[in-house]
């Protein structure tokens, strides 16, 4: 969720701070240069004063009068201190005076041109393009000389941009660098932010997929946040330990039950017995009632198995899963060999922490039901193999197995294949060993087996379960 949330904060910032940069680094721009052209104004003002008083004949190359030369020093002098070109031109486009010396405005560019035309209409040109730092133009500014009332020449200046597009770019990068530092403090903050609204989330995250996987008594410790989810902790604490108590007394009263009932039980097993011995040898419906007996003996006895296996805490260790599946195996040839089937176990020695006895037992009833449902000459096979994360013992075996709707309820208590009715067992087998193996950390799961039978794959960790 983090990773999903702190990219759209970032976003949001990176654009409030791009709304007001933007417009800062265009206000800068703007300001940097209307100081050019205030200052540019002033300097074509003076020059327009000074050129008010020059002496203009109709042939401008016979005037030499002592303001006109002063105009030009002033103007060469400007030249040379600011390299910037300026020029007096009279409404014919002849040079009064100019520096660099020009005797024509003919060859002027479009920007002086069109400045100079609209000074002749008696009013300071129009302020010039903004300059950006990626431009290579220049500036240009003109004022009208009126004498009289009448327009009678122009002075243009005609500005180099690059002390301008510096400052400009100089002001961008302090922006720039401002925008940077508030958005690193931005993500600063949001991180902290996220970390603070989402911890509980974690934590809560955290205990619900401990409570899934079978360790009830895991619980949100309190922590910070915003009110909202540590009263959701509190909640899910008091929901947590609603449906603790609700599993213990589910657990407490199958325990109890098939406890309880496994003494009346006996003594109704006993009398049906003393009963067989008043009716006629060999009768069959009083064998059927000692049949349904003994089986009612057994769900009760695999109940409170059950019921043990899923309250009792897993003591686990690290055990030689290699060496413990073929104690297994030889515990159970002496069956297989007596039903006909072959069983045989490839158990190199590998370590992982399991519950020895737990871990036992479920392979018992694995082996069992493998045995149990193997046909006549036919093998069951008992494998181990090991990874990096977990110990994996392999039971298949080649009997009829099970269909992809069969696959997907073996496990469940008391269910059996409608083709397996006939065979002794409660269904409760294959439930006990999921439920030891849970408490562990430990994983089942089922498959087919070609070209028939089935395949159980009991994996356990090879690290604790934390």
């Amino acid at each position: 969720m983090r990773t999903r949330l702190l990219p759209l904060l970032i976003i949001l910032m990176a654009a409030v701070l791009l709304a007001f940069g933007v417009p800062l680094a265009v206000s800068l721009a703007g300001a940097q240069q209307q100081k050019v052209v205030v200052d540019r104004i002033d300097d074509t003002a003076r020059f327009a004063a000074l050129a008010q008083f020059v002496t203009v004949t109709e042939d401008v190359s016979t005037t030499a009068d002592e303001r006109r030369r002063t105009l030009q020093r002033e103007l060469e002098n400007y030249y040379g201190v600011y390299d910037i070109r300026a020029g007096v031109f009279l409404r014919t486009e002849d040079s009064m005076a100019s520096a660099p010396v020009t005797r024509k405005l003919g060859k002027a560019d479009s920007e002086v041109r069109k400045a100079f035309e609209e000074a002749l209409l008696s009013r300071r040109s129009h302020d010039p393009a903004q300059v950006w730092p990626w431009d290579r133009g220049r500036l240009v500014v003109a004022s009208p000389v009126i004498r009289d009332g009448d327009v009678v020449a122009v002075v243009v200046t005609d500005s180099p941009t690059g002390a301008l597009r510096s400052r400009i770019l100089h002001g961008w990068l302090i922006i720039g660098a401002g925008e940077v530092a508030a958005l690193l403090l931005a993500i600063g903050a949001a991180l902290r932010l996220t970390g603070w609204v989402l911890k509980p989330v974690g934590i809560l995250d955290t205990t619900t997929h401990a409570i899934a996987s079978g360790r009830l008594k895991s619980r949100v410790a309190a922590s910070g946040g915003p009110p909202e989810l540590r009263r959701l902790a509190r909640s899910f604490n008091e929901m947590a330990d609603t449906v603790e108590d609700v599993l213990e007394q589910q657990r407490a009263f199958v325990a109890d039950a098939s406890h309880q009932l496994r003494n009346p039980l006996a003594a109704l097993l006993l009398r049906i017995e003393l009963l067989s011995y008043e009716l006629p040898e060999g009768n069959e419906e009083i064998a059927s009632v000692q049949n349904e007996g003994k089986r009612l003996a057994q769900v009760l006895d695999d109940l409170l198995d059950l019921a043990l296996a899923e309250h009792s805490e897993a003591d686990l260790r690290i055990t030689d899963i290699g060496t413990l599946a073929a104690e297994r195996v030889a515990a159970w040839a002496p069956t297989a060999e007596a039903k006909g089937v072959t069983l045989s176990g490839d158990c190199p020695a590998t370590t992982a922490w399991a519950d020895p006895v737990a871990l036992s037992s479920a392979l018992d009833a694995v082996i069992d039901n493998a045995v149990k449902f193997t046909p006549l000459g036919e093998k069951v096979e008992v494998s181990v193999t090991a990874d990096g994360t977990a110990a994996t013992v392999v039971v298949t075996d080649d009997g009829p197995g099970l269909t992809d709707e069969e696959l997907a309820r073996v496990g469940d208590r008391f269910w059996r294949s409608g083709r397996h009715q006939n065979i002794k067992g409660s269904g409760l087998g294959l439930s006990i060993s999921r439920a030891l193996l849970a408490a562990g950390g430990a994983t089942i799961s089922y498959g087919p087996h070609e070209p028939h039978g089935l395949t159980v794959t009991v994996r356990v960790p090879r690290t604790p379960a934390s």
